[in-house]
Order: structure tokens, then C-alpha cells, then sequence
């Protein structure tokens, strides 16, 4: 592949082929496909326009989230071809887990890959891992796993119960600071990231989907939370947990222990993470 697929085609194709395909169907299997982009470097506008909306300022290191933005139309060239066996109409976000393994610039020309690597039984249907993968001259120097849960009926007792979170991470975290967070957020990200997903820009289409209003990206929130971090540019080490949407327009509390972190509206946990960064050079 030479140039990145363009996301509203996927989008497409995935309404398109998702009402034939039945997430849960025994015997299912993954694509061996390993869609992949040719090294190139980062374009500086839309990388601005991300720092902007995700609030990262400092070093011109690139965020540790970025390398996942670059990937995702990727990522969903593969989960909406015809063989992949879950339908990307509904299919939720649920988790990610980033290391990157060097400190990465914007200059830097990264080679993406992504893959998908297992299917697993969920309380509430079935998940698949997506692996995306960043090199620099041969060399593996970021990547990721996200997990994808598409709902459906299960038999009782044949889900596993999701897992426990780790200790502490269920455990009230010191407010830091308070987010307003306008209606048009979804739309702003979108423009920034090029995910315009229909639940995320406007009231309406976010109805057609179950959603009372657009909500913010996922990766938006997770993005956001690492700006405010001390050193976000030396972060390397990122696990983060999406526990309930974020409606738009909205206000949330960022909260953080310094390695540990949360958004959440009152009794609401919208996202749980925790984040490593290297020491600071002398």
C-alpha cells in the first residue's frame, strides 16, 4: 500500500458489509493480512492541529498517541474487509495498551503495520486485539494493542466475566482539574485525526447508533490525560481503559495520582490508565 486508505470509504464499506456478518459465529477466523504504510514523515498540519486539540505544548517530541492516529485508517481497512469476522457497525473500543521504545520526532519517517491477532469470548461478546506496529529504518520503535468488543447475545456461562481491574485503579484519584467540553469537540478531533465517525459529530447521527448525543473519541480522552502529564514527552508505557462514553457537550474531572489516572463525571468513571515515562535527560 503507498498512500493511506481513505477513512469514509472504510466507513462505507463497513455499513455496507457489516448486516452479513454474525460476531460469535463458531469456527470464526482472523485475516492473515498485514496492511502496512511505506516510511514517510509525519505531515506538520494535521500533527498541529492534533497537539491543539489534545492540548499537548513543550518539546516537539510526537505524542505518544500519535503513531496510533497515523495507523487507524489502517486499521480500519482491515477490520472492514469482507473477511474479517466482525461487523464495524457498533463495534466498541474497549482498551489500549501503547509502548513506545524510543522518544520519537516529528521528522522521524515511520513505517505502519497493523494486524489483527486474536479472537476472544467476552461477558458481552466477542473481543479482537488489534496489533499496530511503528518502525524506523527496519526498526520497532512504537506499538500498540487495542481491543475491539463487538456485542452480541452470549450463552450464559460461556463468557468469562471481564477481568478485575488492577488493584487501586477502582479507587478514587486526587481531582486535578475540570474539563467543559463543547459540542463540537467531535467534530474538531475528527478534523484533526480524520476519525469522523458519525457518533462523535453531531446529536443525530449519534442517535442512529444508541447515543443519546455525539460522544467524544475515545483516543481523544486518553490523548488528553497524557497532555496534562509532567513529561508527556517522555512517556513510553501507556494502559488505558474505556469505561463509559463521554457526551458531548459535557464536563469531566481529570484526575491523577501522578502515574495513575482517571476522567469522570461524579460517581462516573469514564476512563482509568496508567502512564510510565523515562527519566529526564540530564
Amino acid at each position: 500500500m503507498t498512500r493511506t486508505p481513505s477513512l469514509p470509504l472504510s466507513l462505507a464499506r463497513g455499513a455496507a458489509t457489516s448486516p452479513f456478518k454474525r460476531a460469535g459465529r463458531p469456527g470464526a477466523t482472523l485475516p492473515s493480512d498485514r496492511p502496512r504504510l511505506p516510511a514517510v514523515p509525519v505531515a506538520p498540519g494535521p500533527l498541529a492541529a492534533y497537539r491543539r486539540i489534545c492540548g499537548f505544548t513543550g518539546p516537539d517530541a510526537l505524542p505518544v498517541t500519535y503513531p496510533h492516529v497515523l495507523a487507524f485508517p489502517l486499521a480500519m481497512r482491515l477490520m472492514t474487509r469482507r473477511r474479517f469476522p466482525l461487523p464495524v457497525t457498533g463495534l466498541v473500543h474497549t482498551w489500549i495498551e501503547i509502548t513506545a521504545h524510543e522518544v520519537l520526532h516529528p521528522s522521524d519517517p515511520l513505517e505502519l503495520m497493523v494486524h489483527a491477532e486474536e479472537l476472544s469470548p467476552h461477558r458481552r461478546g466477542t473481543e479482537v486485539t488489534v496489533v499496530t506496529e511503528a518502525r524506523r529504518a527496519g526498526k520497532l520503535v512504537w506499538e500498540s494493542r487495542s481491543g475491539y468488543l463487538s456485542r452480541h447475545a452470549t450463552r450464559t456461562g460461556t463468557a468469562p466475566a471481564a477481568p478485575a481491574p488492577p488493584a487501586g485503579e477502582t479507587a478514587s484519584l486526587p481531582a486535578v482539574a475540570e474539563w467543559r467540553l463543547p459540542a463540537d469537540l467531535g467534530r474538531r478531533y475528527g478534523a484533526a485525526s480524520g476519525d469522523r465517525n458519525p457518533i462523535h459529530l453531531y446529536p443525530l447521527t449519534a442517535r442512529l447508533f444508541g447515543f443519546p448525543r455525539a460522544i467524544a473519541h475515545g483516543m481523544w480522552t486518553v490523548a488528553r490525560c497524557l497532555a496534562e502529564a509532567p513529561r508527556p514527552h517522555l512517556v513510553h508505557s501507556v494502559r488505558a481503559d474505556f469505561r463509559a462514553p463521554v457526551l458531548l457537550p459535557g464536563t469531566v474531572t481529570y484526575a491523577s495520582d501522578g502515574a495513575a489516572f482517571q476522567l469522570r463525571d461524579g460517581d462516573r468513571v469514564h476512563l482509568t490508565g496508567t502512564a510510565a515515562a523515562r527519566p529526564a535527560e540530564r
